[in-house]
């Protein structure tokens, strides 16, 4: 069975370290049959949840009119759930804990996800990524039904391409076949 896959990046860099596991992942998603789509956070106007429960009153609409309405609803429609992060000062950055904090407005409805974690870390050290993972998973936790499928490791990886004939290429790719 066919299953819709989305691919949340939050690599900052166009062809960053993250944004190339990304497209791992989707390609061996892809080759399995599945569809499969990739938001780029970067190039989304995602504001700061303001805390003020508009979306509560309102049915999950936020007071903001941005472009976090259109992903949740692809995330409300996907079966599987991709998150993916460069470690910054060893957690996940900006662009993602934003994004996982408007989904305030809409989490009850997004439920019964499979989903999968890559991280991007300078480091060499991967238990240096648990803090991120333990991100991941308290999100994951609010959401209904959620099932934590896989994670991929990508250590040591700085510099644009730096990822390129490491593992964790391959095993995005794996992934992604295995959904």
């Amino acid at each position: 069975m066919s299953k819709n896959v989305l691919v949340l990046s939050g690599s900052p860099r166009k062809g960053g370290n993250s944004d190339l596991l990304c497209f791992q992942f989707m390609m061996g998603a892809k080759a399995a049959g599945h569809q499969a789509e990739k938001v780029n956070l970067r190039e989304m106007e995602i504001g700061y949840c303001l805390g003020c429960d508009h979306c509560k009153q309102h049915d999950g609409v936020c007071v903001q009119k941005d472009d976090m309405g259109k992903i949740l609803e692809k995330m409300i429609a996907a079966d599987v759930i991709v998150l993916a992060t460069p470690l910054y000062f060893y957690n996940m950055n900006g662009q993602m804990k934003t994004m996982i904090d408007r989904v305030y407005a809409a989490y009850p409805k997004i439920g019964n996800k499979e989903m999968y974690y890559i991280m991007t870390a300078a480091d060499e050290r991967k238990e240096m990524m648990e803090t991120t993972l333990e991100g991941f998973r308290g999100f994951a936790c609010c959401l209904n039904g959620a099932e934590e499928k896989g994670v991929v490791y990508a250590t040591g990886v700085w510099k644009i391409g730096d990822i390129k004939g490491k593992a964790a290429m391959t095993e995005a790719y794996e992934m992604g076949k295995s959904v």
